[in-house]
Order: C-alpha cells, then structure tokens, then sequence
C-alpha cells in the first residue's frame, strides 16, 4: 500500500473535483407535491405570465385615475357605480369618464380602468353614486398582467434544491411534475471489533455504534438515499465483502473507523484490493480528521472517515458533502453565522482547524463558543451547532475575535 502525502483540503477537494469528472445524468419525474427538498435537474421555465389577467390588491372601485385627480376631504370627486366584479369570474362592462366598478381583492380589473381606489376613502352616497376622498395614480392597487412572472422566465435553476416556497410558485404556474436528480445512493460501513448495535445487547466494554446513524443522517441531509448499511469488525476479508457488496449498490461508500495509521489500519489496503481500487487521498492536513482516506474504484467513491463522531461529522461536512453537492450541480449551501469569538482558540500548527463550536445569543449578538473534549465524546455531536475554519497559516483565533461560524 502507497501512502501519499498529507494534503491541504484544498488540495484534496482539486482532487475531488479531477477523479470524480463524469456528470451524475440520473433524473425522474416527481409530482410537484412531492419534490420537496429534491434537487433540479434542469432550469424550469414558466410556461404562462403570473398572473394571467390584470387584479386588483385592494378592495375597492376601479377607475379611471385621471378622474380622481384633485380629490381631497374637502372637495371629493363624484362617480357613478356601473357595476361590480365577482370573484373568479371574468369582468363585466367597461370603466369609462365619470364611472367606477367595484372589484374585491384578487377580482379582474374590468376594460378601461387603470387604477384601485381603496374601499377606506370611498363613500356610498346611494346605491349608484359614491364619493373619493384621495387621488389614484395609474396603476395604483393594481398587480398587471405578468407583473409577478413573465412566460419564460427561470423558476428553478438547475441545481437548486427545491423548497415548499418553490412548490407554492410551481403550482401557482400549473406545473405538475417537475425533472430532479435521481437520489444519489449511499452506503455507509463502520468498522470496530468494539462496536455493537447501537439498540441491542451492550457487554462491558462495547461501544453503541454512533457514526452509521450520524453519517447516514447527515447523507440523507445531503439528498443521498441510503442503500446500505453495514457493521463490521476489524477483519479484512469481511471488510473486503463489505466493500464490494457496497459498491455494487451505491455510487458513493463511507466507511467510519479503521482509518489511523496502526496494526487495524485496514481501510486503505482494502479500497486498493477491490477492482479499480485506488487510494487518492491517505491524510489531510486538518484537525480533527488527519487520517482521512479517499479512495475511487470502478468510478465511485469511497471515503474512509474518522471512527471520532465528532471528527467524522467534520470531514463528512467537508469532503464528502462537496461531492454530492458537485454531482448534483448544487451551489455551495454552506450557511456562516456571523459571531465573536467567547475565548481564545489555539490552532494546530501547519494544520487547518474545525473547531465545533455553539452559540450562544448575548445583547442581540452571536458569541461562538467552542467546544472542547476528547473528539469521541458524544456530547461534542451534540452541543456543536457548526465550526470554525482556522487556516493552517493562522495562529488561532483571539477572544473577541469576530468570526464566521459555518454550520452544520
């Protein structure tokens, strides 16, 4: 087994981005109620212009605007009532000099008027005269005719991951079914002759097994399904199974555990033992997750995590949520939190740091707070809300400090 050289994550995410080249094409068709958080496949284009005729925002009449012109409390404008519009039918009759038409919220505005006069300044002397009281401008209380959206405009990009705002536009546009990203499948393996089922019979001296669920919910976060799941001691052969039974079921393989350079450390030689196997990453220079491994194998990605849940949650956030948001064309999603720094942060020298932190709300300000513990301390999973990014050139970050947390 050749190991290569300790990377940067910049450097291993240019690696990402050469070894794993070929565009995931997989798409179907989803009914629009149904696509919630699923990912574009191609730009969608309105069909129609939103909305299809001209309405009203307010309740009131529809006028001519010149005809209002010089109104005021003391000296109202008078017009005659030809009429009213009724919801959800087309309008009737036509606004000329001196007439009005009342129309409700979201009525069509009737030929002719060119402004709303709000119901509030509107006064019924009888049953076909009213007086107004304030003076409309063209197009006031008035949403035109594609005002929202012009037929052929961009709803959705391709890449976006779609949201119930997004299905409320979709269906306002009569769209029906909508072209996604097939889910992207995912395996996730974890290793350790001490790790047992995480809801089974524990014996003094096991460990519940963490990181399958973590990392299997952090994928499913991603929009990967997951199509395998897998607990296996530190024995090779079963190792190997596990591998190429994961490989012909998934496009990418996470494995937590057995990634420490040691007597276990099995995770490289098996990737580079499977068909195709070859080891593209064995070490990156970050804190936590050194001795993270990447690896490619019939064209499909294997990443070998830390067995630290807390490291594990890192670089999966780092590495492995970058790929599947390349093959589905996403955008970077990463949401910063602007804070200051709650204490001083002493960083890893020639390393770039992930420190969790939480944060806290003081005087309307965020203050990160870091976390601190051994990285297989459960409570780190639990309390950190996101991490800081200290560069390898960085001498850690002072209290105060203000910072951009990234979060998980």
């Amino acid at each position: 087994m050749k190991l290569l050289n300790v990377d940067t994550s910049d450097k291993v995410r240019k690696k990402i981005d050469e070894s794993f080249t070929d565009n995931y094409d997989k798409s179907e068709q989803v009914p629009t109620e149904q696509s919630l958080g699923r990912i574009a496949f191609e730009d969608v284009l309105s069909p129609i212009e939103l909305p299809q005729f001209s309405r009203s925002v307010v309740d009131g009449y529809a006028v001519l605007s010149r005809d209002t012109y010089g109104a005021g409390e003391s000296m109202p404008v008078f017009l005659e009532v030809s009429g009213h519009v009724e919801m959800g039918k087309a309008a009737e009759g036509k606004v000329s000099a001196g007439k009005a038409i009342y129309v409700p919220t979201g009525a069509m505005i009737p030929e002719g008027a060119d402004a709303v006069v709000m119901i509030e300044y509107v006064e019924n002397l009888d049953e076909s005269t009213i007086a107004v009281y304030t003076p409309v401008a063209p197009g006031q209380g008035i949403i035109k005719k594609g005002d929202d959206v012009k037929s052929g405009s961009k709803i959705l990009l391709k890449g976006e991951k779609i949201r119930s705002r997004d299905i409320g536009v979709l269906s306002a546009l009569g769209i029906g079914y909508i072209k996604v990203f097939k889910k992207l499948k995912l395996s996730v393996i974890s290793t350790g002759d001490e790790i047992v089922d995480s809801f089974g019979e524990v014996r003094y001296g096991q460990i519940r097994d963490i990181n399958t669920h973590l990392i299997s919910a952090m994928a499913e976060e991603s929009g990967a399904e997951i199509s395998l799941k897998l607990l296996v001691p530190d024995d090779f052969s079963k190792l190997r199974e596990a591998i190429d039974q994961a490989l012909k079921m998934s496009d990418i393989v996470v494995l937590s555990g057995g990634s420490s350079v040691g007597a276990k450390d099995m995770t490289a030689k098996a990737i580079e033992s499977t068909e195709g196997g070859e080891i593209l990453v064995h070490g990156v220079a970050v804190k936590p997750g050194k001795p993270t491994i990447i690896g490619k194998a019939g064209g499909k990605a294997l990443f070998g995590l830390p067995g630290h849940p807390s490291s594990a949650m890192v670089i999966y956030k780092v590495f492995v949520d970058y790929l599947i948001r390349k093959y589905y064309s996403m955008s970077e999603d990463i949401v910063y939190v602007e804070a200051s720094c709650g204490e001083n942060i002493h960083s890893a020298q020639g390393k770039e740091t992930y420190q969790p932190v939480e944060l806290l709300e003081r005087d309307g300000q965020y203050e990160a707070v870091p976390i601190y513990g051994k990285s297989a301390a459960i409570t780190t999973v639990a309390r950190s809300v996101g991490y800081i990014r200290i560069s390898e050139n960085k001498e850690g970050v002072k209290k105060g400090e203000r910072v951009r947390v990234a979060l998980f």
